[in-house]
Parts: structure tokens; sequence; C-alpha cells
């Protein structure tokens, strides 16, 4: 694990391979292997390991499964020009492999910034890590973002293609993890009760929405340049419009699901005038939880002239069979009215005038959401009657949360994700092909607001600047409130 020491490594990684341990779903020879500059001998390191895995798990500590898996737990120090430190994480990898009986396998995680990506992949080969022996294997998984435009993308591929082949590379985007992501699938093909009305006929417009209550906090060095637009929509939010508006894949397996995510993310045509489809905008100071804060501009670290969004949204249509008509509407901010990540399928009104023309009588149009995180689950909004004797009809909702229904608690993404790189299993993992396609979706977006000046300021807590509402205004829609 390259970049051991950063906030992933123990916040997400470590716990979640303590997690999977606690399971039983990792091997007893199961090993960990940080890598980083500081300077930590096998027991510093442990230490570090063990109070990231207690503090941040999931599951409840127990002492033996921390006894196995600390017994595996190893650490090189060292920096990612220097070849001898990489001898030595060959050295000591095969030293796990006589000891522990791994048999040879092994999955390099790079919790790096993408900078870095060549130069670590370069000392993989150069070393020999990279090179398995008969019937072993060797993968690597890459953090997000891949590349900072579709140029970058393919020169980083290049790279990664040079030393692993197409099968041993996973490009990790955490939310595919997440179950309810997963669920999208169960939600649309498992039931006759929702594919029928899942397309333009019935759909009015899809808004997918990520919003954040925080500031950049201590990322302005990752953060500025990169936006709001290349550090959600272009990975995240774009696999989600993908997974929802695909079609049916012939099974679950990686080719098939990997197929129509791609036939969709090519279809995706933008609006003529960018002007009018997309909108940016950047949080001026305001309150978050009654505490006042501060703007983009005063965090530390950030120029006063800089123009890289904090919230982007942008209107996409699909012309498509199934979608041609019904227009996406992507968005992701920071310093929004809450956290909250939901696809929202908005549907026509009835066409029945009578309810139209009742005096008190409020229809709405219904809706279907299906809620990512937080509180996981999926939630229908329709019209009901109101008790008494006039016929009034106001909206009412049905819940569904997954911490009710179950009692299983949701595996974390991390967890789900790992454990698909050490298993080889790859459906949820984007390839090459799919990042190219949604770079070349953003690529004009992003190239056209870097001629447009500074972003719209808009207060910290809100919704969101106000180019946003007149975007939706335009085509006679209002964003959604979650």
């Amino acid at each position: 694990m390259f970049g051991v020491t950063g906030d992933l490594a123990r916040k997400k990684l470590m716990p979640a391979v303590y997690d999977l341990a606690n399971r039983g779903l990792l091997p007893p020879a199961f090993a960990l292997t940080g890598f980083a500059r500081r300077e930590w001998d096998k027991q510093d390191f442990a230490e570090v390991v063990h109070d990231s895995v207690k503090k941040y798990a999931r599951t409840p500590w127990r002492e033996e499964t921390w006894e196995q898996l600390s017994a595996g737990i190893r650490f090189v120090q060292g920096t990612f020009d220097d070849p001898e430190a990489f001898a030595e994480l060959r050295r000591t990898v095969e030293e796990l492999d006589a000891e522990r009986g791994t048999g040879g396998n092994h999955a390099f995680y790079l919790s790096i910034p993408p900078s870095a990506f060549p130069q670590v992949i370069t000392q993989l080969r150069n070393s020999g890590l990279s090179d398995p022996k008969e019937n072993t294997w060797r993968r690597v998984v890459i953090e997000k973002p891949f590349g900072d435009n579709l140029e970058t993308a393919d020169q980083l591929n290049q790279v990664v293609s040079d030393v692993f082949p197409p099968d041993a590379v996973f490009r990790i985007d955490h939310y595919l993890g997440k179950e309810t992501v997963q669920n999208l699938l169960a939600l649309r093909f498992a039931n006759q009760l929702f594919e029928p009305i899942w397309n333009s006929q019935y759909v009015d417009h899809v808004q997918i929405t990520m919003a954040e209550d925080i500031g950049i906090g201590g990322r302005a060095g990752y953060y500025d340049g990169i936006g709001a637009a290349r550090d959600v929509i272009q990975n995240h939010l774009l696999q989600l419009l993908a997974l929802t508006a695909m079609e049916e894949p012939a099974s679950f397996g990686a080719v098939d699901l990997r197929t129509e995510k791609e036939k969709v993310l090519r279809a995706v045509a933008l609006p003529d005038d960018l002007a009018l489809g997309t909108a940016r905008g950047q949080y001026a100071a305001g309150w978050r939880g009654g505490e006042h804060v501060g703007a983009y501009l005063d965090e530390e670290g950030i120029a006063q002239d800089s123009t890289t969004e904090t919230y982007a949204a942008i209107k996409v249509n699909i012309p498509n069979r199934r979608w041609n008509g019904t227009p996406f509407y992507l968005r992701a901010g920071k310093r929004l009215g809450r956290r909250v990540t939901e696809i929202a399928l908005v549907f026509k009104k009835a066409p029945s005038p009578y309810f139209q023309q009742i005096e008190g009588s409020d229809v709405g149009t219904n809706a279907l959401v299906i809620r990512v995180q937080p509180d996981e689950g999926v939630t229908l909004k329709f019209g009901s009657k109101v008790p008494g004797t006039a016929m009034e009809v106001r909206d009412v909702t049905m819940d569904f949360a997954y911490g009710n229904a179950f009692t299983d608690e949701s595996p974390e993404a991390y967890e789900r994700l790992i454990l698909d790189v050490l298993l080889g299993d790859p459906p949820l993992f984007p390839r090459h092909e799919e990042v190219a396609l949604s770079w070349k979706i953003l690529d004009p977006i992003t190239e056209f607001w870097s001629t447009q000046g500074q972003p719209e300021q808009y207060r910290s807590g809100t919704w969101g600047p106000a180019q946003a509402d007149q975007m939706m205004a335009r085509d006679g829609r209002v964003w959604r409130r979650p």
C-alpha cells in the first residue's frame, strides 16, 4: 500500500482490511506492507494501523483478529524515486511469501497523488515487482482522478498498460462499491413494477445530486485547479448516470456491465449552448450548522483570483430509444444545504385534467428517489387523497430504508472493492474506455468555463448559485431540495 500514511489509508483502507478479516473474508495468510517516506520500523507502523483500525473500523474489536492480521504487517521506508527502496520492498514481500504462504500474489494499492502514478508504476516494473511468476498474479489499484482531461487520462493509461495488462488494472471509484448503487441494478431489473416506466414515455427528467455541507478542508493543494466537475461529475455522477440509463446487461459480469455503460456514455449529448445548459459557482461566507464559515477564496492556500468552481451543474441528453427527450441534470457542490447523494426520477404529471382543476388540490409530480448516502434507501413520492369529504390531493411518500429492512449492516464501499481486487472480480471497476468517454463529455464544458472568468458566488449553506436555478427554470423545472 503506497501512501499508507495518508488520510485515505488510515481512515478507510486499513479499517476496511480489518473489517474484512473480522468478517472472515480474508485468508489467514493475508499480509499488508506499507510504503511511505516516514522513518518507522515495523512496530511503529503496526501501532499506527492498530490505532486507525480501532478508531475507524465498523466491526467490533477482536484481539484475535488483530493478532492474526498484525503478524503479517510490514513497513518499508523510502521515496518513490529511490530504486533501493523498491528493491527492499521486493525483498520484504518475498519474505512474506515464504513466511506466510501468500503464494506470490501481490496487489499494489496506489493511494497517492496522481502525479506520482507514472513514477511508482515504472519503479514496480524496474524492480521486477510487477512481473508475476507462473500461476501467480500482480494487480494494481489506482485511485481517482484518472487524469484531469482526456489527454492526460490517455497518457496515464499508456504508462499503466505498458506494465500491467488490462485485466490487472483496477480503477477504484468508491461510489460503485456502495450497496445502494448496486441495488439500483436490482431495483430496475428484478422488479416488474419499475422497468416498464423507466423511460422517456413516463419520466420527465432525472436529477443526480452529490451535495456536501463541508468545504475543501485541508485539500487546497489538490482541489484548486481541479474543481467540482473534474472531482465528482467526471467519475461518480457520470457512473451513476450510466447505471441509471443503461439497458439490462446480458449478465452482471464485468464485460456485459461495462458494455452497457459504455453505450450510454457514448450516446450522451451536450447542450448546443453551454452557457445555458451548464452552471458553476464558488462558495462564499455563510452559515453551516449554526457556525459561521468563510469563503473559498479565504481558504488557506487558495489564490484570491482562483476560478476553480466548488459547484457544478450540467444538463445532458441521451438521444436513444429509451431516453430521447428526457434530460438528465447532474450537480455537485460543497457547502450546500446538507450532505446527500441521490438519484431522482421525476415522472410526468398524470394526464387527467380533473385533479388539476379541483380547488385546494396540490397535485405534484411523482418521483422515485434512490438515496445513495446517507440514510441509504428508496423513497417513492405520489399523490393521495386528504381525509375528509372533499376531493383534495396532497403529496405523500413511501420510504424504504436499508437500516430498517435488514439486520445486516451494509459493508463499507472500500471493503467490497478491496475484496473484489483480491478475488480478481472487476464488475464495479471502470476500464479506460469508460474513463475516456467521461472525459469526452466533460472536456468541452471545462474548456468553455475556462473562458468565462470568475464563477458566481453562492452563500455557504444554500443550494448553489442562482445561475443553476435559472438553468432549470428555462426548462420549466426546479431542483429538488433533498
